[in-house]
C-alpha cells in the first residue's frame, strides 16, 4: 500500500464515480444509509451514554456504507448485513474498529468541550443529546460562535478518520497508524478534497434552490416539501458512495479484503 497524490480535478471525479455507482444499486445503497440513520437514532435513545455509543459506532457504520458501495461497484447487491461488516470478519477486526471508534468519540467530545467554553455548552448539548433547537437559540451570537468553532476544528479532526476505517479493516493497519496515514493523505491531496467539498456544496445548493423555485411557482407547495427528505437521502447516499473512490485513489494496494 502506498499514498498517491492526485490532481485537484479528481475531487469532482469522485462525486461522478459515486453517482454512477449509486445508480447501479440505488435502493440497496439508500436502504443502507437509512439503516445507518436508524441505528444512530436508536442508540441515541439509550439514557446517558447513548450519544457516546453512537459516536463510537460511527467509524464502523461508515465503513459499512463504503463496503456497500464496494459491492455495488462489483455488480453485487449490498445486503443489510453489509452495514455491520466491521463486526462479522473476526474478533480482532472488531476490536480494532471499536478502538478506532473510541478514539473518534474521545476526539469529538473534546471538540464539543472546546465549543462549550464559548456558549456554555448549548451547542454541544444540542448535538450530543438532541436538546430542542429554537429560533432564539440559533440567533444567539455565542451559539453561532460555538457552532463555527466546532466546524473549523472538525475539519482537521475528520481528516484523521476519513480513511482510517478502511485502512484498519481492509488493510490491517493499526489504529494510530491508520489515523496518521489518513491525515497525511487528506493533507497531501487537499486540493482534490477542496474540489470534492465545493462540488458537493454546489450540488446541495442547486438542489435547495430548485426546490425553492418549485415551491414558489406551485400553488400546492406541500408536495415540494415532501420531496426534500427523499432527495436528501439520495444525495447523502451518493456522498458516502463517493467517499469510497477518494480512498481508492489516495491509496494503492494490490488487494482489498471482502
Amino acid at each position: 500500500m502506498k499514498l498517491n497524490i492526485v490532481p485537484a480535478r479528481t475531487g469532482a471525479l469522485w462525486v461522478k464515480q459515486g453517482a454512477k455507482t449509486y445508480v447501479r444499486q440505488p435502493i440497496a445503497l439508500t436502504g443502507l444509509f437509512l439503516m445507518f440513520m436508524a441505528l444512530m437514532s436508536l442508540v441515541s435513545m439509550i439514557p446517558l451514554i447513548g450519544g457516546v455509543i453512537g459516536l463510537v459506532l460511527i467509524p464502523s457504520a461508515s465503513l459499512g456504507l463504503m463496503a456497500g458501495a464496494q459491492e455495488a461497484l462489483a455488480g453485487k447487491f449490498p445486503r443489510p448485513l453489509t452495514l455491520f461488516c466491521a463486526f462479522r470478519i473476526s474478533k480482532e477486526k472488531s476490536k480494532q474498529m471499536l478502538i478506532l471508534g473510541v478514539f473518534y468519540a474521545l476526539g469529538f467530545l473534546i471538540l464539543a468541550g472546546l465549543s462549550a467554553l464559548v456558549d456554555g455548552g448549548s451547542f454541544a448539548k444540542f448535538y450530543l443529546v438532541g436538546s430542542t433547537l429554537t429560533k432564539e437559540l440559533i440567533m444567539k451570537s455565542d451559539f453561532q460562535q460555538a457552532m463555527w468553532l466546532a466546524l473549523i476544528l472538525y475539519i482537521p479532526f475528520s481528516s484523521l478518520f476519513w480513511h482510517a476505517p478502511a485502512l484498519v479493516f481492509w488493510h490491517g493497519v493499526s489504529v494510530p497508524k491508520s489515523m496518521f496515514f489518513s491525515g497525511i493523505a487528506c493533507v497531501s491531496n487537499w486540493r482534490a478534497f477542496l474540489i470534492f467539498a465545493f462540488t458537493w456544496a454546489a450540488i446541495f445548493a442547486c438542489v435547495a434552490l430548485a426546490l425553492g423555485v418549485l415551491s414558489s411557482l406551485s400553488e400546492e407547495s406541500a408536495w415540494v416539501s415532501e420531496l426534500l427528505l427523499p432527495v436528501m437521502l439520495i444525495l447523502a447516499s451518493i456522498f458516502f458512495t463517493s467517499s469510497l473512490f477518494s480512498f481508492k485513489d489516495c491509496f494503492t494496494s494490490e488487494t482489498i479484503l471482502a
